[in-house]
């Protein structure tokens, strides 16, 4: 369901790799950038990760950059991919937002 983003040279691949939080249970939905991801095609999970079967992009934004979208010159149109995960811990449904994506292992996953 996912389509990587096109190549910019603002942008830098991060990783595939998210930690699930501590007591998270099924069902587990992820999205990217608000698309809901598919278990098997997009990410599967193993153990307390989740692994996505590409790598996600981040923008790289300079200290300059980063000032100058602050002062509201300009914006950042760089591709940038977030990742939300909802999941059940304790029979209630908990969201995380923009989560952490963790650089890929020395074994490739």
């Amino acid at each position: 369901m996912s389509s990587r983003p096109e190549k910019d040279a603002r942008s830098v691949e991060v990783g595939r790799r998210l930690r699930l939080p501590g007591g998270a249970e099924r069902p587990i939905s992820v999205f990217v950038n608000g698309v809901e991801q598919d278990e098997g095609d997009d990410y599967s999970i193993h153990g307390r990760e989740i692994v996505f079967e590409r790598s996600l992009v981040k923008e790289r934004v300079s200290g300059a950059r980063w000032l100058a979208m602050f002062l509201g010159l300009f914006g950042s149109y760089a591709p940038h991919e977030t990742v939300d995960v909802h999941f059940r811990r304790q029979g209630r449904v908990e969201v995380v937002e923009d989560a952490e994506i963790l650089p890929d292992s020395p074994t490739g996953m």
